[in-house]
């Protein structure tokens, strides 16, 4: 019940601050975790981005005044934190359909997005299998790009690391990975998620550095000493089946409910084969102690 009191009491300040500068530490400090790991969280347990939700309703809020009231196109912009009414009106027309002085004709269609409060919800008794590791510094090696996720981080990244994969079998990097590794033709290669920036982070195909040296088209990135919460996503034929839901659950189901902390460090899907043509996938992340903060 103390968690659920803590999203409502930090849902309650945005609520309350929507016409105004709205502060995503304050919300995070109410919520009782540092900014990055509400950030995080948030469009896990709602499927909507915190800066999205804010959108949203100061638009719909923005949407009943101009409806109801005389106000002024300039003036609600302000008001809902627009630097000019062209911006505000391109914002009003994607998310309405209409442009703001088509909100007070009659018949017209309008979107309301509510107010977000979180309840108990009894979902079912499947159990999260999970262990805490102490690791200490390693290195990893391989290619990477950015992944964004400042759009729809929900769903974004379930599709462009898919795609920055196929574009990396095709091209044979990831056989020359293996092969830089010392791995066989069907060696499995890990992943890192890391350099989180807000809207986008970096992401890695690769393997742990070997002792040889960093092969020379190849990155290195140093990963310091970390402890992990590892889970699981059970044995499928592709070696991908499962991921998505696993880190749904994570920060949706596991994280809200644990008295542990996202730490803000490198994030790692690890794949195993574990014969039998049946693979799976661990995801580690790291993770501090709310008690021991």
């Amino acid at each position: 019940m103390d968690w659920l009191d803590r999203m409502n009491n930090a849902m309650e300040y945005v609520e309350t601050h929507l016409s105004e500068e709205i502060q995503y530490d304050q919300i995070a400090r109410i919520a009782c975790c540092s900014t990055y790991h509400f950030q995080r969280m948030f469009p896990f347990i709602t499927g909507v981005s915190l800066s999205e939700y804010i959108r949203r309703r100061r638009l719909t809020l923005a949407a009943f005044e101009l409806q109801q009231s005389g106000t002024k196109v300039i003036d609600t912009a302000l008001k809902y934190g627009y630097e000019s009414p062209e911006a505000f009106s391109r914002a009003f027309k994607k998310m309405h359909g209409v442009m703001p002085m088509s909100a007070r004709d009659k018949g017209v269609s309008l979107k309301a997005y509510p107010r977000l409060s979180f309840h108990i919800s009894i979902r079912g008794d499947v159990e999260m299998n999970y262990r805490i590791e102490e690791k200490q510094a390693f290195e990893m090696f391989g290619v990477a790009t950015v992944i964004n996720d400042a759009g729809d981080p929900f769903e974004q990244p379930f599709v462009e690391i898919p795609a920055f994969w196929t574009k990396c079998i095709s091209d044979g990097t990831v056989d020359r990975i293996r092969a830089a590794a010392g791995l066989g033709e069907n060696g499995q290669l890990h992943s890192v998620l890391y350099n989180n920036q807000g809207g986008k982070f970096s992401y890695m195909i690769g393997y742990f550095l070997p002792q040889s040296g960093l092969p020379g088209e190849f990155e290195k990135l140093h990963i310091p000493p970390q402890t992990y919460a590892i889970f699981a996503t059970g044995l499928y034929p592709d070696g991908q089946s499962g991921i998505h839901e696993l880190w749904r659950r994570i920060w949706g189901e596991w994280f809200p409910s644990s008295n542990y902390e996202f730490a803000n460090g490198p994030e790692f899907e690890m794949t195993y084969d574990r014969g039998n043509d049946m693979y799976e996938m661990e995801v580690w992340i790291p993770v501090v102690n709310k008690s021991a903060s």
